[in-house]
């Protein structure tokens, strides 16, 4: 299936939960979502090459609720678990290619905004009208570690 304009690529999640393994070596990387996310979650898993807890399908909205309220980070696309991230005040990354982050963000001083804000985004559309998904293929891992860098260092000296 094609690619939805409002997903990181999975390859980008893998090599983020790489970096954060080697950077913080002790951490326990989840994917969350929906059982319909679960293959996509396990891709992200083998292409990472670390042991990431796959709990897609496998939790309750409570379950999903106590992880977020107890995470020191969160990195997300644009959807409503980034607003549940910020009503804990969790340090967050939310991810944002074909919508804007002007019109609804994450509403925490804990929260980073990641968006290239390219010629063609915001576009709305929930497929790249243009073939090539650009506003998320060149949105690094590296630039949404930083961003979570710097929430984390917020949350520590808050």
């Amino acid at each position: 299936p094609e690619p939805l304009a409002q997903r990181w690529p999975a390859r980008h999640y893998a090599a983020l939960a790489s970096m954060i393994a080697a950077e913080w070596p002790d951490a326990a990387i989840a994917l969350t979502g929906a059982a319909a996310d679960r293959a996509l979650a396990t891709e992200i898993a083998a292409l990472s090459g670390q042991r990431l807890r796959n709990l897609c399908g496998d939790t309750t909205l409570a379950d999903t609720l106590a992880l977020l309220s107890q995470s020191a980070g969160i990195v997300t696309n644009d959807n409503g678990l980034q607003h549940l991230a910020a009503a804990f005040g969790r340090p967050q990354v939310a991810i944002y290619g074909a919508t804007d982050p002007r019109i609804s963000p994450p509403r925490s001083a804990r929260a980073r905004v990641e968006w290239l804000h390219l010629e063609c985004s915001p576009c709305f559309a929930r497929h790249c009208r243009h073939g090539h998904l650009n506003c998320l293929n060149e949105l690094s891992p590296a630039a949404v570690l930083a961003s979570l860098r710097q929430a984390m260092q917020f949350a520590t000296r808050a």
